[in-house]
Order: C-alpha cells, then sequence, then structure tokens
C-alpha cells in the first residue's frame, strides 16, 4: 500500500471511529472529528515529539484539544498510537489507556472514554477541556512552563526542556473571553513555543457564524503579536505539516494556523450544518457517510489491518527514539549537573526538597497584629528561596494581594527574562488561574492572587483544578468588608460559600498570622488537591500561642482555640479569619461571668470533614448545642456545624461604603453582639 493510501486509511479510521461511537452512544459531536482527522493525524503522526510508550515522559510535546467536545478524535488517536496508562503515582500499569473496548462504550460510565477530555481519567490527556476557551487558556501556562524550565534547566550542550505547545480550537473557543485574555498575554510574553490551530468551520450549535462572529480573526491575532498563518483546505496534510514547520521556525511569537475546514466532512447531507455538531448523524447518513469515504458500510469500530502499524512506524518509532535520546541527555546531565538533576526529579514526582519550610516565620504575640496578607507575603517569600520550581504571580494586584517575590534574584518573568519567579497576568483574572493549572500540570508549583471578590471571574478554571485534581495555589486578599470604603462590589459575601462548594478544593480562611503560616505549611504538602487560601486585608491580632492551642491545629481543619477542654462547655463560638479574634474577645467576657465557652477557630471545612468522627465530636461534642457561628459571609451552610438550635451570625445582604469599624457595627460584627446571642442561647 502507498503512503498516501495508508496514510488515507489511517484518517478515515480515525473518523469512522469517532462517527460510530457517537452513533452508539446516541449522542456526542461527530462533525468536528470528521473535519479534523487529518489535522489530528499530521500532528501526531509527522510532527508531535511524543513517546505512547512514556505519555509523561517530561520533555514530550503537548497536546491539547480545546473544542474537547470533539474529543472522538483524541479518544482514536490515543488507542491507534498505542497510549500507555499512567496511574497517580506516574507509574506505568501495563495497559492502554483507551481500549477499542472503551470507545465502543463511548460516554459511558467507567469507559476511558468519555464524553469530553480528562485529564485525573486517561492518560495521555495534558488537561481537561470542554467549557470551551479553557484548552487554549491552559496552554499558555504550559508555554510559560516551558520557558521557565529551560531557563533554569538547560546547559550548553543539555537542552533538557525544549518542548512545543500544541492546541486545536474552535470557533467557541475564540469567542470566550478567556481566549482572549490567554492570547494577549502570550503574545506580549513572546511564547514562541505554542501554537493554536484554529479549526475555521462558520458553524455553530446556531448556524452559521455569520450570525454572531464575523470579525477578522487574523487581524485580531496580529494584533496581540502572534505569527498567523492560514491553511485554505484542512485535508491537505502536506500543507498542515509545512505550516508546523514555520510554527517550530518562527521566533518571539506564538502562532496562530487558521485552518479552513468542513464540518462533517463526507456527510452527503450534514457536511456543512449545525445538525452534524452535535448530534449522532443517524443510520442512513452514517452508511452514505462511509460510502464517500470508501469504506465498508456496515462495518462499525473498524480498524483494517496496517493502521495501527502504520501509527506504530510513525509516531511510535519517532517518539521512542526521542525519549531514548533524552534519557540518555539527562544520564549525562545527571554526571555534570547532579544538584539540578535532582530537582527535576523531585519536581517530576510532586516531591518537596528538604528543608522546604525552614525559615518560616513565627509572629508574637501583638495585639495590633498582622494582616493576613502580610504574613502570606513574608511565607511565598520563604518558599519561594526554599523551592526552586515555586513561582507565581496576581492579576495586577501584587501590592495589593503581597504577593510580590521580593528577595535577591527573584525578578519578572518578562520576554528578555524568562527565569524571573514573578508572573505579571495584568487584569486577566480567569487566564491567570488557566495559566496557573497549565503552569501546575508542567509539575511547577505555582499560585496566582487576586481579590477574593473577582475569584468569581475566574471560577471556571478554578473549578477545573479540582476537577483536574492539581496542586495549585489561589491566593485572595481582601475577604469580607476590610474593603470598608470601596462598597458592595468590593466586598465578598457568597464567594466563601462558592468556593467550599467545589468538590476537592481545600479553602482555608486563617484567623491570625500564625494560621497562615499553618496553612502554607498544609498546602504545600498537597499533591492532588488545589487549595485557596482567603486572606484578610486589614491586620488581625496575634493571639498569644502560649495561652491558646497552638496554630498548628489549621491542619485538622477545626480546633480547640480557647476555653473548657477537660469538660464540656456551656457554649461553643466556632469563628473563621477576621471573626476568630472577635469570637475570643466574647469568649473571655462570658468566662468573666462565669459561663463555661469554648472557642473553635475553623479555617477550613473541608479539611474538618475529612476528620475521624471522634475528633469531630471532641471538637464539636454534640451534647453541646447553644454554639454560635460567626464569619462575615453568607450564612449559607453553617447549620451543618450550629444546628436547629444555634445561631449564625453573616451576612444576609451586600455590605456597604463606610469605614470597616462602621460597617462591623452596622452588620453586628461586635464582641457585644457575640455575647448577648450567646446569653440568650443559654437564656441568660
Amino acid at each position: 500500500m502507498s503512503d498516501n493510501n495508508i496514510e488515507q486509511l489511517a484518517i478515515n479510521t480515525i473518523r469512522t471511529l469517532s462517527i460510530d461511537a457517537v452513533q452508539a452512544a446516541k449522542s456526542g459531536h461527530p462533525g468536528t472529528p470528521m473535519a479534523l482527522a487529518p489535522l489530528v493525524y499530521t500532528i501526531w503522526n509527522r510532527v508531535l515529539r511524543f513517546d505512547p510508550q512514556d505519555p509523561i515522559w517530561p520533555n514530550r510535546d503537548r497536546f491539547i484539544l480545546s473544542n474537547g467536545h470533539a474529543s472522538m478524535l483524541l479518544w482514536s488517536i490515543l488507542h491507534l498510537t498505542g497510549v500507555q496508562a499512567v496511574n497517580a503515582d506516574y507509574e506505568k500499569v501495563g495497559k492502554p489507556a483507551v481500549t477499542l473496548d472503551d470507545i465502543r462504550r463511548f460516554r459511558q460510565l467507567g469507559s476511558k472514554a468519555p464524553g469530553h477530555p480528562e485529564y485525573h481519567w486517561v492518560s495521555g490527556v495534558e488537561t481537561t477541556t470542554g467549557p470551551l476557551g479553557q484548552g487554549v487558556a491552559t496552554s499558555v501556562g504550559m508555554a510559560i512552563a516551558q520557558k521557565w524550565l529551560a531557563n533554569r534547566y538547560n546547559q550548553p550542550g543539555f537542552d533538557v526542556f525544549d518542548y512545543d505547545i500544541f492546541a486545536v480550537c474552535g470557533d467557541g473557543c475564540m469567542m470566550e473571553g478567556v481566549a482572549s485574555e490567554a492570547a494577549s498575554l502570550a503574545g506580549h510574553l513572546g511564547l514562541d513555543n505554542l501554537c493554536w490551530i484554529y479549526d475555521n468551520n462558520h458553524i455553530t450549535i446556531e448556524g452559521n457564524t455569520s450570525i454572531t462572529f464575523t470579525e477578522d480573526i487574523a487581524t485580531r491575532f496580529q494584533g496581540y503579536g502572534w505569527n498567523v498563518l492560514r491553511v485554505g483546505d484542512a485535508n491537505d496534510v502536506d500543507l498542515i505539516e509545512h505550516s508546523l514547520e514555520v510554527f517550530r521556525q518562527t521566533k518571539g511569537r506564538p502562532t496562530f494556523i487558521i485552518l479552513d475546514s468542513h464540518i462533517g466532512y463526507g456527510s452527503p447531507h450534514k457536511q456543512d450544518t449545525p445538525e452534524a455538531h452535535g448530534e449522532p448523524l443517524g443510520d442512513e447518513e452514517v452508511r452514505l457517510t462511509k460510502r464517500s469515504y470508501g469504506w465498508p458500510e456496515d462495518a462499525q469500530f473498524l480498524v483494517p489491518a496496517g493502521v495501527r502499524e502504520h501509527f506504530a512506524d510513525g509516531i511510535g518509532k519517532r517518539g521512542a527514539e526521542a525519549r531514548e535520546q533524552w534519557t540518555e541527555l539527562l544520564a549525562a546531565y545527571r554526571a555534570k549537573f547532579p544538584d539540578l538533576a535532582t530537582e527535576i526529579g523531585q519536581m517530576q514526582r510532586r516531591e518537596l526538597p528538604a528543608g522546604w519550610d525552614r525559615n518560616f516565620p513565627v509572629f508574637p504575640a501583638d495585639a495590633k497584629g498582622v494582616a493576613g496578607r502580610d504574613a502570606s507575603g513574608k511565607v511565598l517569600n520563604v518558599l519561594a528561596q526554599n523551592i526552586p520550581w515555586f513561582l507565581g504571580g496576581s492579576a495586577d494586584l501584587g501590592p495589593s494581594n503581597k504577593t510580590t517575590l521580593k528577595y535577591e534574584g527573584a525578578g519578572d518573568f518578562q520576554p528578555d527574562n524568562y527565569g524571573g519567579k514573578n508572573l505579571h497576568y495584568g487584569i486577566r483574572e480567569h487566564a491567570m488561574v488557566a495559566a496557573v493549572n497549565g503552569l501546575s500540570l508542567s509539575k511547577l508549583r505555582a499560585f496566582g492572587a487576586t481579590f477574593f471578590i473577582f475569584s468569581d471571574y475566574a471560577k471556571p478554571a478554578i473549578r477545573l483544578s479540582a476537577l483536574m485534581e492539581i496542586p495549585t495555589i489561589l491566593i485572595f486578599t481582601h475577604d469580607a468588608m476590610g474593603d470598608g470604603e470601596d462598597g458592595p462590589t468590593h466586598q465578598p459575601v457568597e464567594q466563601l460559600l462558592s468556593l467550599r462548594a467545589v468538590p476537592g478544593l481545600v479553602t482555608l480562611r486563617p484567623g491570625d498570622a500564625n494560621e497562615v503560616v499553618e496553612a502554607y505549611r498544609y498546602v504545600m504538602q498537597l499533591r492532588h488537591q488545589p487549595a485557596a487560601l482567603v486572606l484578610s486585608r486589614q491586620p488581625l491580632p496575634t493571639l498569644d500561642r502560649s495561652k491558646f492551642a497552638p496554630a498548628s491545629g489549621v491542619a485538622r481543619g477545626a480546633y480547640v482555640l480557647a476555653g473548657a477542654t477537660g469538660e464540656n462547655p456551656e457554649l461553643i463560638f466556632i469563628a473563621t479569619g477576621s471573626e476568630v479574634s472577635l469570637a475570643v474577645e466574647a469568649h473571655e467576657k462570658l468566662v468573666a461571668e462565669g459561663i463555661r465557652s469554648r472557642v473553635v477557630s475553623m479555617p477550613s471545612w473541608d479539611i474538618f470533614e475529612h476528620q475521624t468522627q471522634e475528633y469531630r465530636d471532641r471538637v464539636l461534642p454534640p451534647s453541646v448545642t447553644a454554639r454560635v457561628a460567626v464569619e462575615q459571609a453568607s450564612t449559607f451552610g453553617w447549620e451543618r456545624y450550629v444546628g436547629t438550635k444555634g445561631r449564625v451570625i453573616g451576612m444576609k445582604t451586600f455590605g456597604a461604603s463606610a469605614p470597616l469599624k462602621e460597617l462591623q457595627k452596622k452588620f453586628g460584627f461586635e464582641p457585644e453582639r457575640l455575647v448577648a446571642v450567646a446569653k440568650e442561647l443559654l437564656g441568660k
């Protein structure tokens, strides 16, 4: 069989597997795989430096399917190339990532061919995609990571990290704002290791893009500073390959390839229609489409003889050779640069170096106290010096978030300094968190920061970090009414509840400077969970730990900070963040009146819920029903801890523009209010 014939056979195998899988599932998106099969074939079998036998090889090229609804493209290519499965401990498990049976069971429970690409579920998926725009935005973080890794670890004659990032996207991705944010940032940073291929098929669910999307996208990306190329025929694999070669030769700017395609290619009645986008073709149309490909009309899930071998001779052979060469290079590198090689190994295994928490600050008791954001800034500067691959930045709020790394040599990540540890995201919260996801997926330990109120702008990317089970670090300052005069537009109310509701996201709201330190100590040891630290703008009293329980209790989510421990109290105050010191004040007033009260600091619901029942009952004895929770946030959800007989002092409205002390008085965040509520509960 000629090279052209076997290539076309391989391309049509991708198409028909996709068609059959969607038809069997009675749901899915066949049109884009039918259109882009030649593109994915070309990237994988002609261009990608990727070894199917070792899909987590550190210097592999990354492939991202940002238009994740076309997931059958990915499942088909992962199956045909024989990509092997890897477990959560980064160990190969001796079986394929995606079997033909998985494809037959597309979109079914337990199948490794789910409806959209899922990073934590299927090996060979570089990032979870589906919410449009997320994949391309995450790819920018991956590109930043490669530049940083190359700057730190590459040495003369040792290009340990020189991989590229390819992201396929569609009209939906281009319309989503996060893609624009990310593209602007990538252009500014001159990320010439990044290539987006845009599927220009002119079709969305509602019809032709002429009804909504008529901008000159080439000029738009030129304005971002990208190199813009165009391939006029999505079936021209030679021209596609040439455009990818031009990308690799282009220096100083990312590349955007506009690929003109026909959605549902080959379908006699549904090509170039919205019907090809998101529904099965139908039995008769499937037969007619297969006939147009020269395919057996009634064959289902057919992989013709020679197709798997063709991929083995292409990406299989090329990828194995590239990985073997890199492994030999790394061995020589380790002999010459053992310390740097050790760092690479630790980073890839998501381990921490010895002494990672040395020189953590310890804050003395101080009634005036320290703002949560200031304590955080001190910890960040220690971590960045102790952990070489720890870095991050803010969405233009570094001086306010106190996240700027100020030690000598920290530097700013810019086109002329890819070794800087201070990342500047501009006012692009959504793209920032997506980029942090990309950095984390590249095994760097990265943080992103902004005001807590603006976490709403980044929520889709926050959710994906939890879904992917990656240890991103999100730092949100100005956590409540400490914004004072800025008013309700900047005062979070429902945001804390919103983050607590995300499965797998560890949310912490520390109550003083030492709790901030302990929060970081806990978070840094996470390997498969993201964390959000919610920190105060204003100073909080630093509690006297010789009088109160040690802040190490943060690691249990909640702990008895003050009050009766040998016997059950009459009443329990439960508080987080800035309200912990308020609860302590109220507690001391009650104790002075002979009332046995207890203060429980509860920086993290999530961590507390993972403790044993015995521990939770010790902290919150079931027999003590007089409970008062206090938090400058929505009261929703606190019922689980105060029960039907307790009370919650929190926010049931938005805030207001006024000095902080006036706001505290207006909304009842004063010790006298807590005391009055406590006595009411006790009937005193």
